[in-house]
């Protein structure tokens, strides 16, 4: 597995893939259909954003987002979406997916989301990235790394664990559960340095 920063260009598309498939359950309400919503993923990648695992074959497996204050892995604006969606369809899905955005932060390093493709699962793509991830956290100053996950993601949720995050918040959804299909966002946390 090699392991680099930042999204080629030529893995744009399977990039938004891996995104969506990760994403998409959660999100297909609101930024679907698929086609569409990879479309906008393509579109809106933050490509400096990100650290990516291949195959030996040099075939993208595994994405990790970062964000940053100057951007994130999925870093649209309004005009990107208005060009997949059209102005309406744009101006109501900005407004929704304003609701899970989450703010960077002065103290932590904030993952943006983490992509492992459906056939790489169980094989250290993961773990991997998240290393890859403590380093740049380190390589940037931070001392913590943060990240959000759905509560019923329960797989996730157990790799952070054994990875040293903690659970420090857990935010519930409320009405809003019924738009993007899960009840609550647990806030983890991991020292790194």
């Amino acid at each position: 597995m090699n392991i680099t920063r930042g999204v080629q260009h030529h893995d744009r598309a399977h990039a938004a893939q891996l995104y969506w498939s990760a994403f998409g359950d959660k999100l297909g309400l609101v930024m679907g259909p698929e086609h569409r919503a990879t479309a906008y993923v393509e579109r809106a990648l933050g490509l400096e954003h990100a650290i990516c695992a291949h195959d030996p074959g040099g075939r993208l497996i595994g994405i990790a987002g970062f964000k940053t204050f100057e951007g994130a892995l999925v870093n649209g604006r309004l005009r990107d979406m208005a060009a997949v969606y059209g102005l309406v369809g744009a101006l109501w899905r900005a407004v929704l997916m304003a609701l899970l955005i989450s703010d960077t932060d002065n103290e932590r390093f904030l993952i943006d989301g983490l992509a492992v493709a459906p056939s790489a699962r169980g094989h250290g793509v993961g773990t991997a990235l998240l290393h890859a991830i403590f380093d740049e956290a380190r390589r940037r100053g931070y001392a913590e790394v943060r990240l959000e996950v759905a509560g019923d993601n329960h797989r996730a949720r157990a790799l952070y664990e054994r990875m040293g995050f903690v659970a420090v918040t857990r935010l519930d959804m409320g009405i809003m559960r019924h738009v993007f299909g899960f009840a609550c966002t647990t806030t983890m946390i991991r020292r790194v340095a």
